[in-house]
């Protein structure tokens, strides 16, 4: 199992990861919108933005995106998303399940594109949360 932050920058993740690889040292993997079966979902002009990237630094990872284009940063609400990563499908669906009750599912768990069963949800803290299993 792993966990990290996922973090959105609303429009700015790439100027973010380059960044934080100036800052940390280390590197950066990023799938565009463009090229997948979201660039159908996505307005022109935001083709090009990252829909997901991950960043490895020294003692540093976290996951990232653009998110989806009109949202912007809201300080009270913030950016960052809690993930789960396990190969263990039904650890997966248990945690998964867990943190749904008395919370609110935003994204059932279902097969992706990319191979993996993914789902999100807010927990009944309001934390919100992306499990992905595969």
């Amino acid at each position: 199992m792993h966990f990290a932050p996922y973090i959105y920058f609303y429009g700015r993740c790439e100027e973010a990861l380059d960044f934080y690889k100036a800052v940390f040292g280390g590197s950066y993997e990023a799938m565009r919108f463009a090229g997948t079966p979201m660039a159908a979902q996505t307005a022109p002009g935001f083709q090009d933005k990252i829909m997901h990237a991950t960043f490895t630094a020294p003692g540093i990872s976290f996951m990232a995106s653009d998110g989806q284009p009109g949202k912007t940063i809201d300080p009270e609400a913030g950016n960052i998303v809690l993930s789960v990563a396990t190969s263990d499908v039904a650890e997966g669906t248990r945690i998964f399940n867990a943190l749904a009750e008395g919370g609110n599912v935003s994204m059932p768990l279902e097969k992706q594109f990319w191979g993996a069963t993914f789902g999100q949800l807010v927990d009944r803290f309001g934390n919100e949360w992306m499990l992905n299993i595969g």
